[in-house]
């Protein structure tokens, strides 16, 4: 059975999240949540929520789940909208600068 999160309109750039979720993706949740506590950069925090996210919606839809039980199924970084600006430039000039935004879906799946 399969279990889904997702989160939409998160402020990192896809560039960035996407080689922490290349990692965790077809591994044990169990390992992936441990692995996300000690990895030192702040955009694993929201990765570890949804993956925690994941794992609770498949405890609250199958109560006998435990965590080593499940792994991850699918992990993916999709862009989202690019909030667009201008920046004073040299010589009066405007320099234009994006401001990435990404959605993450998570699916999990049961080992039994």
């Amino acid at each position: 059975m399969n279990f889904t999160a997702k989160v939409k309109y998160l402020r990192y750039s896809p560039y960035k999240l996407r080689p922490i979720v290349d990692v965790l993706r077809g591994k044990n949740v169990d390992y992936a949540i441990n692995w996300l506590t000690t990895y030192k950069t702040q955009r694993a925090l929201p990765v570890q929520k949804i993956i925690e996210s994941a794992a609770a919606n498949a405890k609250f839809q199958q109560s006998d789940l435990e965590l080593s039980d499940l792994f991850i199924k699918e992990i993916l970084v999709d862009q989202g909208p690019m909030y667009k600006y201008f920046k004073p430039g040299a010589m009066g000039r405007a320099n234009p600068y994006k401001k990435r935004s990404s959605h993450i879906s998570v699916v999990l799946e049961s080992k039994k």
